[in-house]
């Protein structure tokens, strides 16, 4: 009983950010909600095992497994997400900030899944290259090759966007 409220209490305090990283992995709120319920499934399977210290850690494995592994089973049948323009359950922004916001939504669809996983773990959840190696189960040179292949596509797919985040940075 424990460990169902453990596992209760983990849910509560965790699912807003693992359906945050799940959104940026999948590029769809729905998918995203998808994958966080079927890795929450699996990590309640063995629950009793995780240490409490490492219990995001192991939860956040599963995501990008399961991330993964989604897009390999279903990568033959159409896209759910094609022609869509990004979700509206942010909020309001201004205007110049959505533009970039959906331009990087639109590139980040067409990275593959273990690139996009790379980018959400290094950048968005900040991670160094050895925990996000860590969590993704791969070494830490798949990591940076990841990372750099990731970054031309990106380049390539939305150069508009190379000229935007240059200009903040130039402002610093």
């Amino acid at each position: 009983m424990a460990d169902r409220e453990a596992f209760d209490a983990f849910v509560r305090e965790r699912w807003a950010p693992l359906l945050r990283t799940a959104t940026l992995l999948t590029g769809d709120r729905h998918s995203a909600e998808d994958l966080v319920q079927e890795t929450l499934i699996r990590a309640a399977q063995h629950w009793n095992r995780v240490d409490p210290a490492t219990a995001d850690a192991y939860v956040r494995r599963i995501l990008y497994t399961r991330s993964v592994d989604a897009w390999r089973w279903r990568r033959h049948q159409p896209d759910p997400v094609e022609g869509r323009e990004g979700d509206s359950h942010l909020g309001p922004q201004p205007s110049d900030e959505v533009d970039v916001r959906l331009t990087l939504a639109a590139a980040l669809r067409r990275l593959t899944p273990r690139q996009r996983a790379v980018l959400v773990a290094r950048f968005y959840e900040d991670r160094t290259e050895v925990q996000a190696a860590k969590v993704l189960g791969c070494s830490v040179n798949t990591v940076k090759s990841q990372t750099r292949h990731a970054l031309e596509r990106l380049r390539v797919l939305a150069p508009e966007l190379a000229d935007t985040f240059g200009r903040k940075e130039a402002a610093r």
